[in-house]
Parts: C-alpha cells; sequence; structure tokens
C-alpha cells in the first residue's frame, strides 16, 4: 500500500463528515458518552502518533547520515588511488566522476534500486583497480589491502543505503493510525453532540490531525512528498568538483 503527505487531503475532509455523523448518532440514540472510554481512545490515538512520527524522525535522520557515510567511502577511495601507478591513474579518476555523477538523483525512482550506470561504473572500477593494483611495484601489497577495502566499502553503502530507505513499519500501523483518527473525530463529534459544537474547533482539530499525519507520510517517504533527499545532492556535486 502507498502512503504519501497527500492522503492527508481526504482524511480531512473524512473527518469533519464523522465528526458530523458522531453528533448526529448521539442525537439519534440519545447516549451519553463515557469519559474512561473517550480519554483511553484518545490516549491510545496520541501514543500512537507520537511514536510513529518518532520512528519516522529517526529513520529520515538515517537516511541523511548514510548520505554523509557515502560521501566518506567515495572521498577515501579516491585519495586512495595514489597508491596505484600513475599511470593507470586518471581513467579510473574519471570514472570516480562519472560515477558521483551517476549517484545523483538516485531516490527518485520507485524500488530505490542502484541504476545501470552506477553498477556499470563500479565494475569498471573495481576491475581497473585491481588490474592496476598488481602493476604498483614495490607498492602492490598496500594498494591491495588499503584501496581495495576502500573500494569494497563505497560499493557495500549503496546497498545499505537502497535497504534503509526501503525500510517502514508495516502498513498496518499506519492503516491504524488513520482508523483511529477516524475514530476520535467520531468520539469528538459524538461528545459534544447536537447544538453545541463550535465549527472553527472542528476544523483546527481535523486539520491538526491530518497535517500531522501528512508530515509523517512525508518524512516517512520522502521521494513522493515535498521532501527530497535529492537536496543533498550538492554535496555529491561538490565531492565531484573535488576530484581533481
Amino acid at each position: 500500500m502507498i502512503f504519501s503527505p497527500f492522503s492527508a487531503i481526504p482524511l480531512f475532509f473524512v473527518m469533519l463528515l464523522l465528526f458530523e455523523a458522531g453528533r448526529r448518532f448521539k442525537a439519534w440514540a440519545g447516549l451519553e458518552p463515557s469519559t474512561t472510554i473517550e480519554n483511553a481512545d484518545f490516549a491510545l490515538f496520541g501514543l500512537l502518533l507520537a511514536f510513529t512520527f518518532s520512528g519516522a524522525i529517526g529513520r529520515f535522520d538515517l537516511h541523511r547520515s548514510l548520505i554523509t557515510d557515502e560521501l566518506n567511502t567515495i572521498d577515501t577511495a579516491y585519495r586512495r588511488l595514489d597508491l596505484l601507478p600513475a599511470a593507470t591513474q586518471p581513467p579510473i579518476r574519471q570514472h570516480f566522476r562519472d560515477y558521483v555523477t551517476s549517484r545523483l538523483n538516485q531516490y527518485e525512482t520507485a524500488d530505490h534500486s542502484l541504476n545501470p550506470e552506477s553498477r556499470r561504473l563500479q565494475e569498471m572500477i573495481w576491475k581497473e583497480s585491481v588490474a592496476a593494483a598488481t602493476l604498483s611495484q614495490p607498492n602492490s601489497n598496500s594498494a591491495t589491502l588499503v584501496l581495495l577495502p576502500a573500494l569494497n566499502n563505497m560499493f557495500d553503502i549503496t546497498s545499505t543505503r537502497r535497504n534503509a530507505f526501503n525500510m517502514h513499519p508495516p502498513d498496518a500501523v499506519f492503516i491504524l493510525l488513520l482508523l483511529l483518527s477516524c475514530l476520535c473525530a467520531f468520539i469528538a463529534g459524538f461528545v459534544i453532540g447536537p447544538g453545541r459544537s463550535n465549527r472553527l474547533h472542528v476544523v483546527v482539530f481535523a486539520a491538526l490531525v491530518s497535517l500531522t499525519i501528512g508530515a509523517i507520510f512525508d518524512v516517512e517517504y520522502p521521494s513522493r512528498g515535498l521532501i527530497r533527499l535529492t537536496s543533498h545532492d550538492s554535496y555529491f556535486i561538490a565531492l565531484r568538483d573535488s576530484m581533481k
């Protein structure tokens, strides 16, 4: 199931309708609300909302941290190319610059998988670096032991970023969050009852809940809403420009 911050738009109107339904139901049924049940429902909703928001922020911070890690691993591997024979360095360094370019706009795709260009450049960098390392006498051991592990780290971080980006709570958690928000709107209307509602309060309540849930989805899925991790592409561009 696909969630996005734009889910907050229909949720807002659904909450308004359920609030009105709650008011009408109380007038029709003539029942009195239970304070204990109401407090428990709103407490559960607030708890789920807080934990979901906190988890989304934590995962978003992890994404940004992994971007920094990838930048560092690329820069480290690039600097260690100095261990290779000077004649073999220029083409590999150009592959590095092309590789950084291929990592731009990485998370605009649906599955966030490694694009074919990045995969092709990884294979070229690895093959040419291994070949050059065998020629780097008397520093062949240094090139093999220092450069090749750095290349491994540079390639592995792409899988780590992809897996982290696709790691989300089960859909059932978000479905429950939406259902509880609707239930709380109905209960609020039921508690207020007919003839006592303030329309402004109702609209504000529905708007705040909808905006909060929309913000959760936006942070949780930063490629579907207003938040874009591509804003961090400037760091990759700066790294590419520093590669001489």
